[in-house]
């Protein structure tokens, strides 16, 4: 049909930023401690970090307390993270479209980083100010 013809055109950045998620409310907003991306507690555990799904969030809101932190200074809305200087400079230009945090403060507990590394994942969390 037609309308499948043009979803299959459509490029691969708008297709992301269709799929973007921006946090559901003002309050009880917070940030991925890996990627910095912005979304409420709920939002985190029904879909986790869809930048970082090996911290397997989902339905885990124990977890999500540990790779989230409601301490974070500044917020931008990442529309086009490949062309974006904004997503470079945050070093976000490989995640997905979203809002993010201009810095966050807080680091993996040690046993939520040793369980990364032993499974090859790279969990560098984001330089704090």
């Amino acid at each position: 049909t037609m309308e499948e013809e043009h979803e299959q055109e459509l490029p691969q950045n708008v297709a992301d930023l269709a799929q973007a998620t921006v946090p559901s409310a003002i309050r009880g907003i917070r940030a991925c401690k890996r990627c910095g991306i912005l979304k409420t507690l709920d939002q985190f555990v029904d879909d986790g970090c869809e930048n970082c799904p090996f911290l397997e969030m989902v339905d885990d809101p124990e977890k999500v307390n540990a790779c989230t932190t409601a301490f974070y200074e500044g917020q931008t809305a990442v529309m086009d993270p490949r062309e974006s200087w904004v997503a470079k400079w945050l070093r976000v230009d490989n995640y997905l479209p979203g809002c993010y945090a201009i810095t966050v403060t807080g680091q993996f507990d040690k046993e939520i980083e040793e369980e990364l590394e032993n499974r090859g994942c790279r969990w560098r969390c984001r330089p704090s100010a």
